[in-house]
């Protein structure tokens, strides 16, 4: 691939000088732009035991004391949180002692004092938070009271804060990490009664009321937070009546599971705060527990191998609570480098959608090891698959894929030794690894899966015997599945596809191998009904469509099958020959399809890593499209340009 993104001595076309410094300068969306030798960390106010409105700066790549960056607005005793973007960075509520509705801002580049941005909803102290570079959130707090509030606000503007939705339960004294797509907020104190040691989850680019994520290793409150792009970490706290604490945890944002053990920081201590890069995370300040007893420490860990924390350097004063921010943390990490083949030069996704959208990305597969890779090509543009990121169960195979225009999920599969009912899905805008959806009505592996704009569908599979249940979910948001009806009878190993109305499934096993194509209305739960037959009797084969017509390629009948199918989804009747895939490329063990409307790219062979290419709208045999990174079977896959999309 050429040089995605020019600089000023290449710049012609559509890559404007004007676009690369927007990319550079004001967005920070330029690859590099993100450099991490110059990852800005943060610590605002504090109290010791005056109100402070120093902020302190710091290299998170180095180490070192802090050096000025400016003030706050105003003095207060800490207690506000605080969020970074690739640009800003953002200081909410806290107290002086008043507690403060007040939000302020400063851009991390230039330094200097913060400006105000607008109000939170409700003022109050001690609450947690996190952002992407599009949506920041603070959850908690006290104001008087225990608080369930969670605000957001968009980061690159300034305003008031709205109302996103409420924790699961009224806290304070919370922390906050997370990725670009979830914001997990540990819910901490419940003092004097007890401390806390649950943490909830929100899907930042929605609204709506936060969901149990898992608990930590041991309850307590105020911790440092901290993440890279698929972990988040919160370290040290104060459980009561026990004291502080050094440890630190880990966690899968990914999924819906507790904290686990990752290492220690140098000392014991709560009322500390994080920031981070990509590889390191530094927890400023705090109290170790014993009454006068302010630090200045600053210690670091390692956010890619376990490990105790490391002597960082000093704040220039020891203070608790200061909040702290930086423009390097795993919430904005997966657009830096941005991801050149889904990008405009101006920074605008690559269109998607029906006939429009080009993106298509496999999922897991055996190679003869289980695999949870995620790999992409660009559909119209022959080529070899490229790594896209990681499934979020680790080690994962044959499971119902489908997608929206933005959003690509997989149901079910088998995680050895045993079928899972996770549903899992990735917004297709950013390259990075999947994240826990919900779950299935139960666990299953080799269903057939397919979707609409709005719905996808997972039908049959093996549960550990055969089943016909569809269930169905709704792609923008995040929960369980559904029963949506039954397929025909149980079967597995089938092929499956939908257009905006209709969704087909065809072939599979029961266990003799089946000529059956049958289709339910997307839009409307009830069973499946009969559409017609494959020329052949074949299980493990492929599908994808268009909006108009739909192709079942290969299989086994029941040695491996070449043969390729079609049908026209709006009517019903037998399907009809196409032509045929390489015979020496037989898509024998459960190959998958991906198509933009106009081409399809069929994958995954026990024989070969050729992928291979058709048009839908005409016939003929499949011709070479490139290689996939190696054989794989029970291969899944979706795009972002199917027939099923508006």
């Amino acid at each position: 691939m050429g040089k995605s993104y020019p600089d000023r001595t290449n710049a012609t076309g559509v890559w404007k000088l004007s676009d690369i410094y927007k990319n550079k300068i004001s967005d920070g969306t330029y690859p590099g732009s993100q450099d991490l030798s110059g990852t800005i960390g943060l610590f605002a106010g504090g109290k010791n035991p005056s109100n402070i409105n120093t902020v302190d700066q710091i290299s998170i790549p180095t180490t070192g004391n802090t050096t000025d960056y400016g003030d706050l607005i105003q003095a207060q005793d800490g207690r506000a949180y605080g969020l970074g973007s690739a640009t800003r960075g953002i200081h909410g509520g806290g107290r002086t002692p008043t507690k403060l509705n007040v939000i302020q801002y400063t851009h991390f580049k230039s330094g200097g004092n913060f400006a105000d941005f607008g109000d939170l909803t409700a003022a109050r102290d001690q609450l947690a938070g996190h952002n992407n570079n599009t949506r920041g959130l603070f959850a908690g707090g006290l104001a008087p009271g225990k608080s369930n509030i969670i605000d957001f606000i968009t980061m690159a503007s300034t305003g008031n804060a709205t109302d996103f939705g409420d924790l699961t339960a009224a806290a304070y004294c919370g922390g906050g990490t997370g990725s670009h797509t979830r914001a997990i907020f540990q819910n901490g104190g419940l003092y004097p009664s007890n401390t806390a040691n649950n943490v909830d989850f929100v899907e930042i680019a929605s609204t709506g009321n936060a969901v149990d994520f898992g608990d930590l290793s041991s309850a307590r409150y105020l911790s440092a937070g901290m993440s890279t792009s698929t972990k988040g970490f919160f370290g040290g706290g104060y459980n009561y009546p026990a004291g502080a604490s050094a440890v630190v945890d880990e966690m899968n944002i990914g999924s819906k599971s507790g904290g686990t053990d990752y290492g220690d920081l140098t000392n014991a201590r709560s009322h500390c705060r994080g920031v981070s890069s990509s590889t390191r995370g530094v927890a400023g300040g705090g109290h170790p527990g014993s009454s006068p007893n302010i630090s200045n420490i600053m210690d670091f860990i390692s956010l890619t191998s376990a490990g105790d924390a490391t002597d960082f350097g000093d704040l220039s004063s020891a203070r608790l609570v200061a909040s702290g921010m930086s423009n390097g943390h795993g919430g904005i990490l997966e657009s830096f480098p941005r991801a050149p083949e889904l990008y405009s030069p101006t920074g605008k996704v690559v269109p998607r959608g029906l006939g429009v959208g080009d993106l298509g990305i496999f999922i897991g597969g055996v190679t003869p090891s289980v695999s949870n890779v995620l790999t992409s090509i660009q559909i119209s543009t022959d080529g070899n698959a490229v790594d896209f990121g990681d499934a979020a169960t680790a080690d994962i195979q044959a499971g119902g894929p489908g997608a929206s225009n933005t959003r690509g999920v997989f149901q079910g599969g088998y995680v050895n030794p045993t079928n899972t009912n996770v549903v899992q899905y990735i917004e297709m805008a950013r390259k990075g690894n999947m994240s826990d959806f919900g779950d299935l009505t139960g666990a299953r592996r080799r269903p057939s899966g397919g979707s609409n704009q709005t719905r996808a569908f997972c039908a049959g599979g093996l549960n550990p015997s055969l089943t016909n249940v569809i269930d169905f979910i709704t792609i923008a948001s995040i929960g369980n599945s559904t029963d949506f009806g039954d397929l025909l009878e149980a079967k597995g190993d089938q092929a499956a596809f939908a257009s905006s109305t209709r969704g087909i499934s065809g072939g599979g096993a029961q266990p003799s191998n089946l000529d059956v194509i049958e289709y339910i209305t997307i839009g409307s739960a009830g069973n499946s009904t009969d559409f017609g037959d494959l020329t052949d009797a074949r299980r493990y084969l492929a599908g994808c469509n268009s909006d108009t017509r739909g192709v079942f390629a290969g299989g086994a009948d029941p040695s491996g099958s070449n043969i390729i199918d079609f049908i026209t989804i709006a009517s019903t009747g037998n399907a009809t020959d196409f032509g045929d895939l390489a015979e020496t490329v037989h898509q024998d063990s459960n190959g998958c399809g991906v198509s933009n409307n106009v081409r399809g790219v069929f994958a995954g062979s026990k024989n070969s890593n050729t992928m291979q290419k058709i048009t839908i709208a005409t016939t003929g045999n499949a011709t070479d499209y490139g290689d996939y990174i190696d054989n794989r079977v029970n291969l899944r896959g979706f795009s972002n340009g199917h027939g099923g999309l508006s």
